[in-house]
């Protein structure tokens, strides 16, 4: 019981003192919310009518604690820029991210892994190098530039793909929203040619993304599986007349699944918080795509919403981390 409070207790720490350095970061930020509103003609009695509403002419510290006050009842405001409360923004925006972050964890982590594995196993040779080329080319290549570049080739000269969005127009309000997953729901519910032209657009873009993932990947895979291949009870399984894949697999592989759980949880968080430049780039309207509009258009209850939301999913993703962590290696728990 102590250390499960113990646990909350720090949770509870981490997430007030998240809410605090968001909320006194966007209030030293130049922007004025009151302006970005009312616009640059209006009046000073206009200016000051809305100042009151919004509750700016507080002191910094009463406008916490209303903001405070405001977090626990889960209310985030309303974002001044679609009218709607934020909120029920990202629970609209927020599954069309995680659909497309979850398919690119899938691919970075689907040929990174084995790729780091293969490289670590024949260090030295082609398959090494190789290795090495596309993980320097996927920490270098900017994820703009790949995006423009894959919708020129892939869909304007090959048409392989699907364009910019989640779905063309003529299949829009086809599947009734479930998950807020594109795939998941029209495979739910049977509609085969919707599913197909949402595969199409968001290979291209979750692709991308998974490169970037992949390349981070397979670094940290090739990493750890050459320092458990250098160890002493692999000469001595190796002594023993194990064969190859029982070493690599069963004993260094083993050995590096704790590591590989924190790389792929973080790798993740990253995909999520940072697809803004590829959901600009193939108008994907998820939570990228959103905090965008909420900075162009100085919404700062929109943005401090979204970097909260940003570090709660970091929070959840270390706390899966460590659960995992125990269940994989005893010597944890």
């Amino acid at each position: 019981m102590g250390r499960f409070l113990s646990w909350l207790g720090s949770i509870l720490v981490t997430l007030l003192g998240l809410m605090m350095l968001t909320f006194f970061i966007g209030r030293m930020l130049p922007i004025d919310p009151v302006a970005a509103i009312i616009g640059d003609q209006a009046d000073q009695a206009t200016y000051l009518m809305v100042k009151h509403q919004l509750g700016l002419d507080r002191s910094v510290p009463v406008q916490f604690l209303f903001y405070l006050r405001d977090m626990l009842h889960g209310d985030l405001g309303e974002a001044l820029f679609t009218g709607h409360r934020v909120a029920d923004d990202l629970a609209h925006v927020f599954p069309a991210t995680v659909e497309l972050a979850s398919l690119a964890i899938v691919i970075g982590a689907g040929i990174g892994v084995p790729l780091g594995v293969v490289a670590a196993v024949w260090k030295g040779s082609w398959i090494d190098q190789l290795a090495r080329v596309v993980g320097l080319l996927g920490f270098s290549s900017p994820a703009f530039w790949l995006g423009l570049l894959g919708l020129m080739l892939f869909y304007a000269t090959l048409g392989w793909v699907g364009g910019p969005g989640r779905l063309d127009i003529s299949f829009m309000d086809e599947v009734e929203p479930v998950t807020g997953l594109m795939l998941v729901d029209s495979a739910l519910q049977g509609e085969w040619e919707v599913f197909d032209n949402a595969w199409r657009h968001i290979i291209l873009p979750a692709s991308i993304l998974g490169f970037a993932a992949m390349a981070y990947i397979s670094r940290m895979t090739r990493s750890f599986m050459l320092d458990q291949l250098s160890q002493e009870y692999i000469v001595a399984a190796r002594a023993k007349g194990l064969s190859q894949g029982r070493v690599v697999m069963r004993h260094a592989f083993g050995n590096i699944l704790v590591q590989l759980v924190t790389v792929i949880a973080l790798a993740y968080a990253f995909l999520l918080e940072g697809a803004v430049l590829t959901e600009t780039v193939f108008a994907w309207p998820g939570f990228g795509h959103y905090l965008t509009a909420g900075l162009l258009a100085g919404d700062m209850n929109a943005v401090l919403s979204c970097v909260l939301i940003v570090g709660i999913i970091f929070i959840a993703l270390n706390q899966l981390a460590d659960f995992l962590y125990r269940r994989l290696d005893p010597r944890t728990r």
